[in-house]
């Protein structure tokens, strides 16, 4: 499963483009609010945040819950959450309230679909938590550099060129990368003993 073209074809946003490693960016210097320019910023950032937010028991037990509410995003991004909101206004040129209001969507719909990949599951905390982190390659390969989400919700692994790169060395650079992450594996742990 691709979430962010999942997400972009639910809320009809224009297709995402994959970032440009050596750019960075997506799309070229558009001083106007756009479809492309909220989907590209949104979708990603958001899916950035609940990948973030579910490597945490408390996280993944939230998303399994299904308590998505109007302020679902605020809970996610927890205290760089007005940040995060200005940063996709500011990229995709709209306002704070209705990109916060189109994050909160994609949050919603993102949990949801995530609740229903994990059903049936024998460990679905853990699934949760696997199902993001196999998302996180697709998610970070449409985030733009430009937003810097990953330095404002202190994981500057987000924001990294390897993460956007494909071939056989990027995919080694990310290997090794993928061994630093640092994914709360509580609930793995006490299953195992």
């Amino acid at each position: 499963m691709n979430l962010p073209g999942t997400l972009q074809q639910h809320f009809g946003f224009a297709p995402l483009k994959k970032i440009d490693p050596n750019t960075q960016e997506v799309i070229k210097d558009s001083t106007k609010p756009d479809n492309d320019r909220l989907g590209q910023a949104a979708i990603p950032a958001v899916l950035t945040g609940l990948y973030k937010y579910s490597t945490q028991d408390e996280g993944a037990a939230d998303i399994l819950r299904g308590a998505y509410s109007t302020d679902w995003v605020e809970k996610v991004f927890g205290q760089h959450y007005d940040l995060v909101v200005d940063h996709v206004a500011a990229y995709s040129f709209t306002g704070a309230a209705e990109a916060e209001e189109v994050m909160n969507n994609i949050a919603i719909k993102a949990g949801e679909i995530a609740k229903q990949q994990v059903e049936g599951k024998s460990n679905p905390l853990l699934a949760i938590k696997e199902f993001f982190t196999g998302q996180r390659k697709t998610i970070l390969s449409y985030l733009p550099a430009a937003m810097q989400v990953g330095q404002l919700i202190d994981d500057d692994t987000v924001d990294d060129r390897t993460n956007k790169m494909e071939g056989p060395i990027s995919s080694l650079m990310k290997s090794i990368g993928s061994g630093f992450t640092n994914v709360d594996l509580d609930s793995k742990k006490s299953h195992q003993k």
